[in-house]
């Protein structure tokens, strides 16, 4: 009876960890939404289309902590470029049109 015990034990603590594998995951892949995961995971993994979203979650790379800050300083570096690409043709322009009229 004592070996019966110790094998649903067991079977339950894998059943377990199968369950949260992908909370699992997401911790071991320091996931800074882990606790939203998990909490995604044990309320809808029961369902398995929940408990594959949540597993697909957990293998997705970390997002940026500050994506808004991060699209502002892509824009500022998109417009940048683009006062730089538009400065050098006035320049080119400029260079030309002295080189014809002093000709």
């Amino acid at each position: 009876m004592d070996g019966n015990l110790l094998v649903q034990a067991i079977a339950a603590a894998l059943v377990l960890a199968l369950y949260f594998l992908p909370a699992i995951l997401a911790d071991r892949r320091k996931r800074h939404d882990v606790l939203t995961l998990a909490l995604f995971n044990a309320c809808l993994g029961w369902t398995g289309f929940g408990w594959l979203l949540a597993l697909y979650w957990s293998l997705q790379p970390n997002p940026p902590k500050n994506l808004a800050g991060q699209i502002v300083e892509t824009r500022k570096i998109v417009r940048m470029r683009a006062f730089s690409s538009a400065l050098l043709v006035r320049v080119q322009r400029r260079a030309t049109a002295r080189e014809r009229s002093e000709k």
